[in-house]
């Protein structure tokens, strides 16, 4: 408040010494043009001019409005355009996500006319034909995605690729890939599609090929590679055995196999099979006795029952010496069930049957059982044997009455 008071004094004071100033010496000018004169007093001339500069002011201030006002209509119609076509992008690619593929097509078409980046536009709105099965539509927006964006190549390629995969069209897509794949650590989704039309393919060797740069960039993760892994080496030790009778291709095929899977019990079970069936006996008898001395694997044991030994005697015996070790392995006893058979010890045979069968009773111990017995006399014995085989064999039977006794009189 008295600071107030004080500035209020101060201000009469100046008006008095202004007014003063003014009646004691008014000051004169005169402004001359032509024939014009303008005569006044120094402080109406001041004021003139303080007021002329002003009106100056606000005239330039209305012709930058003026100016300005233009280029902010056009950027505000811009703004509302480019909005309108963000709206549009966005329910278009709800539209897609709903399964909707012609309204999804025809909303990203007019977002893509007012977009900055109508690239997303054109590479959906391929999709969406795509999904209409309008391949001549789909080829057209993938063009027009390329020539929206320089640098979207890559991304028109691996669309195409993608597209193509999911109709089957592996080896189309396959073309497109191997031209995309040129930078892989900037691309790795190239390497998975490669993935797919490899396997589509049916093409193991290259597969094989690619695991390694699967692995590099973690494409995939730790369990579905290995899970390939397995898968491919597996399928390439089928495809080798079914090329070459002489066994060479599968041998070659499992020297080609990564270490650390010779010892994966599945492809090695696979391998020695596969020699079996191929009758390359020795050379199975030989991966069998070498496998099981490292790791113990019941399935190995029993493959061992199919492997026809030039020494079936020896080859009985290396099976008895893993007895002590395993008594209670079922498969083991299986096979020297086969073994003893082989040599026509039926009495042996038979023991070793009937353990098995006391171990684990299956179709295929049965069916062992059931043709022994009929050999040796026992038909009654081998049909109980051969039945229980039967039954084991179709599990899925449904549940129906029984009757109690034979002579039953039955229902029509």
């Amino acid at each position: 408040m008295r600071t107030l008071f004080i500035l209020v004094l101060v201000a009469l004071l100046l008006g008095v010494g202004i007014v003063a100033v003014i009646e004691t010496d008014p000051g004169y000018v005169l402004v001359a043009y032509g024939n014009y004169t303008v005569e006044t007093s120094l402080w109406v001339g001041i004021a003139v001019l303080a007021v002329f500069t002003f009106l100056v002011y606000l005239l330039v201030r209305l012709v930058r409005r003026l100016i300005g006002g233009q280029a902010s209509l056009a950027s505000w119609i811009g703004g509302r355009r480019a909005r309108a076509s963000s709206r549009l992008t966005t329910r278009g690619l709800i539209s897609f996500i709903e399964g909707n593929w012609t309204r999804a097509r025809r909303q990203l078409l007019r977002g893509a006319r007012n977009s900055e980046a109508p690239l997303i536009n054109y590479l959906m709105a391929a999709r969406s034909s795509y999904r209409l099965n309008e391949p001549d539509k789909m080829r057209e927006y993938l063009g027009a995605a390329e020539d929206a964006e320089s640098e979207a190549g890559i991304a028109v390629e691996l669309t195409q690729a993608e597209l193509r995969l999911h109709s089957g069209q592996y080896e189309q897509a396959l073309a497109t890939l191997v031209r995309a794949r040129r930078n892989a650590g900037r691309h790795p989704y190239v390497l998975d599609l490669l993935r797919r039309a490899y396997y589509g393919l049916k093409d193991w060797g290259e597969l094989a090929a690619l695991l390694p740069e699967l692995k590099k960039y973690k494409v995939l993760s730790a369990e579905a590679l290995e899970e390939l892994e397995r898968e491919v080496y597996l399928r390439e030790l089928a495809s080798s055995a079914s090329a070459d009778d002489t066994g060479d291709a599968l041998r070659q095929a499992w020297q080609g196999t990564p270490g650390h899977l010779k010892n994966d019990a599945a492809l090695l079970g696979e391998y020695v099979s596969l020699l079996v069936r191929g009758g390359h006996h020795g050379a199975a008898e030989k991966v069998i006795v070498r496998a099981l001395k490292q790791h113990w694997d019941s399935k190995l044991a029993r493959e061992y029952g199919f492997v026809v030994g030039q020494d079936s005697a020896r080859q009985l015996a290396t099976a008895e010496a893993w007895l002590p070790a395993h008594t209670d392995d079922a498969q083991l006893l299986l096979t020297l069930g086969r073994l003893s058979a082989r040599e026509e010890l039926w009495g042996k045979a038979r023991d070793y049957f009937e353990r098995s069968y006391g171990l684990e009773r299956s179709a295929e111990v049965c069916a062992e059982l059931g043709r022994l017995l009929v050999a040796l006399g026992e038909p009654k014995v081998a049909g109980a044997y051969y039945r229980e085989g039967l039954l084991l064999s179709e599990s899925s039977l449904p549940e129906l009455p029984m009757p109690e006794r034979t002579g039953v009189a039955v229902k029509s």
